[in-house]
């Protein structure tokens, strides 16, 4: 079941952030994602990968509508207009953490841990208000079940927020294994931005755009990079 999960997820993933082309999202490989998703949870209602996994899928794309401007460029999840969230999805997925956190009590799931994460989002009145204690311990759960240099570069992202940038970066730069993955460049900037970096941070971006990125994502990373001074 764990191979079956990894592939719906990919699927959703490929859809809801398109790695290369000029679309921000995919709608038929999302849609497709969350079907199959929905289809293993009616043949396996009790299976906490499963419920994790439809739960996972629910609340990320509850943000779908709200991901991007008028002129389809990304919005970061701080700068998105929650009103725009689906509710529905939200509360559904809301609900099958819950009965997928009553399954898992001993025994933690990688999709029902991430689920978990993104319900701490979902749940959040305003970006301002997300209970970054409870993201980043959520992370050291799913650190315990799927330690991967992406879930690492997550949760410092996470940190950053909660104990402000320097503390971040520094996590992030001790992730290993990540020098061609453009999120964490994309990650360093913004952190080195935020630290006034400006010329460590343009370098930044410049690895990041340097790597394969969706035309929307590599536009808003140029934007990010022409707003710094100098």
């Amino acid at each position: 079941m764990t191979g079956v999960a990894a592939t719906v997820y990919l699927i959703f993933n490929e859809g809801y952030a398109t790695g290369t082309g000029g679309d921000l999202v995919r709608t038929g490989l999302a849609d497709e994602a969350l079907r199959l998703a929905r289809l293993l949870a009616e043949l396996m209602p009790d299976g906490p990968t499963v419920l994790g996994l439809l739960a996972l899928l629910l609340l990320q794309d509850s943000r779908r509508a709200a991901r991007s401007d008028a002129e389809g460029r990304p919005l970061l999840l701080a700068d998105q207009d929650r009103s725009r969230w689906d509710a529905a999805r939200i509360a559904e997925g809301v609900e099958l953490v819950g009965r997928a956190l009553r399954r898992t009590p001993h025994h933690p799931d990688r999709y029902v841990v991430q689920a978990a994460i993104a319900a701490c989002h979902a749940l959040a009145p305003s970006y301002d208000r997300t209970p970054w204690d409870a993201v980043v311990s959520w992370y050291d759960v799913l650190l315990t079940v799927h330690d991967t240099p992406v879930v690492r570069l997550n949760r410092a992202a996470a940190v950053a927020e909660r104990d402000g940038p320097a503390a971040g970066l520094a996590l992030v730069e001790a992730v290993e294994g990540l020098t061609g993955y453009p999120w964490w460049h994309a990650t360093r900037a913004e952190l080195l931005r935020r630290l006034d970096r400006p010329a460590e941070a343009a370098a930044a971006y410049d690895r990041a755009l340097a790597l394969d990125l969706s035309v929307p994502q590599a536009d808003h990373l140029r934007q990010r990079r022409a707003e710094l001074p100098g």
